[in-house]
């Protein structure tokens, strides 16, 4: 069985909303999107690199999924477009219908569903997709969270952890040159 890994960047308040760009999600009104940008250094790039790197599928919901087929399979300018081109994307949605216009997509149209998947794949990677990530987290898939936690408080925004409880370890941190610490944490069972 693979493991389902969600990597996010969140402020120290939990917030995950619209860390890249200005109106990457406006919903409710949220007027702080690209907060993550400023902590971007070579730190955060070497560590993402070496724990994003290997086999494995992406997992996103539709908001996310639509988000990045709008954005990356264009770009040319980074190491990034041509792993999420190439890299199998598991699309959880019961809006959206097949054939996904995105190259090495595939519809699940049932949350309940990624359990299979997380069985046939050596490994899962949630980028994003908090909604999914809550559902995810209910239904006990969630093995690991990557956080990038920024020194960020922004008061109003989506949160990562709303509507479920987890008890975690701790079991790696990098502190960047920006102060954002990149850290691992596993559910208490499974360390």
């Amino acid at each position: 069985m693979g493991k389902l890994t969600v990597v996010e960047h969140v402020t120290l308040d939990g917030v995950m909303q619209a860390p890249a760009r200005a109106d990457e999600d406006e919903r409710d009104g949220f007027p702080h999107g690209g907060w993550g940008i400023p902590g971007n250094d070579e730190v955060m790039a070497s560590e993402m690199g070496k724990r994003m790197g290997g086999d494995g599928a992406i997992l996103l919901g539709r908001r996310t999924y639509e988000d990045f087929r709008a954005v990356w399979p264009a770009r040319k300018d980074n190491p990034y477009t041509e792993v999420l081109n190439r890299t199998r994307k598991y699309v959880v949605s019961r809006t959206l219908r097949e054939p996904l216009p995105w190259q090495n997509s595939v519809l699940v149209d049932d949350v309940g569903a990624v359990a299979g998947i997380k069985d046939r794949e050596v490994g899962l990677t949630v980028l994003g997709s908090g909604e999914l990530v809550g559902s995810l987290a209910r239904l006990g898939l969630v093995d690991e969270y990557l956080l990038q936690t920024h020194p960020v408080v922004l008061g109003t925004g989506r949160r990562l952890f709303a509507g479920f409880s987890e008890n975690l370890r701790l079991v790696d941190a990098v502190t960047t040159t920006t102060g954002v610490v990149i850290a691992t944490y596993r559910k208490q069972e499974d360390a």
